[in-house]
């Protein structure tokens, strides 16, 4: 019970705006077009084409997939870290974090919750925390192969919850053209589905716990 009572290693809070801009907040999804690509170089799967010539002589180009990108090799290797040397690098943790971090930053400022555009460098209103682990003390070697199928009711739960936040954050957009304020009941779900989802994060990708995530907004 002791155990349980502890904060979760991965833990996320967003500062409550008083008010927003309607202008920027109207212009939103033109706004985060450049901090999202940058996001999306960092952690989409990246892409080649490649040229094949068929029996008939023609040439036909197609795109092949080549990898997830910086965040998934970055998972692929801590895998194997913590499976065959018990080791998580303090440095990949930093790098993981602070990825994870710049990722929140820019989900809050699509979502509307702020205002301030995504530095890569400063906290700003989003304080997002990954505690550090002892691979030897608190990680089972061979969890990171079975928590994405220990993790299959939170996927669940978080597309439902996923598809209730957009309709959340439609209408305080419209709220916030009106009357400049996110709707604190509103604002407080949104943070919560980012909570739930950053703790499977923690879980599942990440690496930095064997605690089984919560089922909770809170």
């Amino acid at each position: 019970m002791e155990a349980q009572s502890e904060p979760y290693p991965a833990r996320l809070n967003v500062d409550y705006p008083e008010k927003l801009d309607r202008l920027t907040s109207f212009f939103r999804l033109i706004w985060v077009i450049p901090i999202a690509i940058i996001w999306s170089l960092l952690s989409a799967t990246s892409s080649s084409t490649a040229t094949v010539m068929r029996e008939t002589g023609e040439t036909v180009s197609r795109a092949t997939d080549t990898g997830g990108g910086i965040a998934a090799g970055l998972f692929a290797a801590t895998l194997l870290m913590i499976l065959f040397r018990q080791r998580y690098p303090r440095w990949w943790f930093d790098f993981a974090r602070e990825l994870t971090r710049f990722g929140a930053r820019v989900g809050a400022y699509a979502a509307l919750l702020t205002d301030q555009y995504p530095s890569t460098v400063e906290e700003q209103s989003v304080h997002l925390e990954i505690d550090y682990p002892d691979v030897e003390r608190d990680l089972n070697r061979w969890m990171p192969l079975v928590k994405w199928l220990l993790a299959i009711p939170h996927y669940i739960v978080l597309i439902v919850l996923g598809v209730i936040a957009v309709f959340a954050i439609i209408i305080a957009w419209f709220a916030i053209l009106f009357t400049g304020r996110y709707p604190r009941a509103l604002f407080d779900y949104v943070v919560g589905v980012g909570r739930w989802g950053l703790r499977v994060q923690a879980y599942v990708s990440l690496l930095v716990t064997d605690r089984y995530p919560p089922f909770s907004l809170s």
